[in-house]
């Protein structure tokens, strides 16, 4: 039987969370040959995705550079990936989810005319600069894919309304819940030292994240300002607000919540300090993807801080609810989680639709079936 020769390309830290269970299934597969290749579209938070799961690119682009922008992006890696899809010759190359690095790489290989798989295929929030400029890049990557590994029976539905053929779409579940799996220990001790000295039975422990381009400027201030609200009137909770990198973020958090009492700001924190604090807190504030994703893994309500989302499953199956960057509205939501029992149980216990575990073994045995 001939061995299937795949070329795996990713470049975030979030990419290469969700595809660290798709490479150590394919550490155990004999008939997929892989390679490796990174184009570091995010550097520092990339290398500890790497390390912490013991992966080794065969390539690296190392393309990112200060105050990069989108078009810099697409094409350094347009350009770069094309020098080695000609040297490795792969029979498919697999992507992931909506990142410029997804986009960029399917568009290489179809002009090689190599095949596409793209893993978490099919989400939509149907406004294409919600997320901007994730929700194009998805769509495009999945104009070009040839096999679409859809996370939910909902992702399928969307592909197919798009005029997929259904031979191409696999439900399998999402890859990120599987990281969480991975990285979750009863007795943990994090990296970042901060977080080793909070008393998190004596706490109810508020975990944000927020860095959307699309929040930048007024819509980070107005969390920033629920926030304070929200520890101002709920003695005994306290906010842990892992700051993304991004400078015009670190600006606006630093100047509005540093040396606001029980507001807790740390640098970014890897992603097992990151799921092991899901897992030690009462609910999740975000306005990023994939924590969507992973804190109904972990039985956590979580409040989106966006507009609109294109994991509508999560607000379907009631896991998530959509608050925006509204200041009452987010205070309001947070309010009702602190005082209504009901409610929290309710959300904490809604079935997390985005799977069990064990995508990243499907995806496998679906590409070994393709044979």
């Amino acid at each position: 039987m001939k061995v299937l020769k795949v070329l795996l390309i990713f470049g975030t830290r979030p990419e290469a969370t969700k595809m660290a269970s798709v490479i150590k299934a394919l550490e155990k597969s004999e008939l997929i040959e892989y390679k490796i290749c990174v184009t570091a579209q995010h550097r520092e938070m990339l290398d500890t995705i790497l390390e912490i799961y013991d992966i080794t690119p065969d390539y690296d682009l190392d393309i990112m550079k200060n105050k990069q922008s989108l078009s810099h992006i697409t094409s350094s890696i347009l350009i770069r990936i094309e020098e080695i899809l000609e040297l490795e010759k792969p029979d498919m190359v697999l992507v992931h989810g909506d990142t410029t690095t997804t986009f960029s790489s399917a568009l290489a290989a179809f002009y090689k005319k190599i095949k596409v798989g793209h893993i978490e295929a099919g989400l939509r929030s149907f406004n294409k600069y919600l997320p901007y400029p994730e929700e194009i890049n998805r769509r495009l990557t999945g104009v070009m894919a040839d096999f679409h590994f859809a996370p939910t029976e909902f992702a399928k539905q969307n592909l197919l309304r798009e005029g997929v053929n259904e031979a191409n779409i696999f439900v399998t579940g999402n890859t990120g819940v599987d990281a969480v799996d991975m990285s979750i220990e009863e007795d943990y001790v994090f990296e970042n030292e901060i977080l080793n000295t909070i008393d998190y039975e004596k706490h109810r422990i508020i975990m944000v994240t927020a860095h959307r381009r699309e929040n930048w400027g007024g819509g980070i201030e107005s969390i920033c300002d629920a926030l304070i609200e929200v520890v101002q009137k709920n003695e005994g909770v306290k906010v842990i607000y892992p700051v993304h990198m991004n400078p015009i973020v670190r600006e606006c958090v630093h100047k509005k919540l540093s040396g606001i009492e029980n507001v807790i700001l740390t640098d970014t924190i890897n992603v097992k300090d990151s799921h092991n604090l899901m897992k030690r807190s009462y609910l999740v504030l975000t306005d990023s993807g994939g924590i969507q994703e992973e804190a109904p893994h972990l039985n956590k309500p979580v409040l989106v801080m966006r507009d609109v989302t294109e994991r509508q499953e999560g607000v379907l199956a009631g896991t998530l609810i959509l608050v925006g960057t509204d200041k009452k509205n987010i205070v309001d939501n947070v309010q009702l989680l602190l005082d209504d029992e009901e409610k929290y149980k309710k959300m904490s216990k809604a079935q997390n639709p985005y799977g069990d575990g064990k995508a990243g073994q499907r995806i496998i045995e679906i590409l070994e079936g393709l044979q």
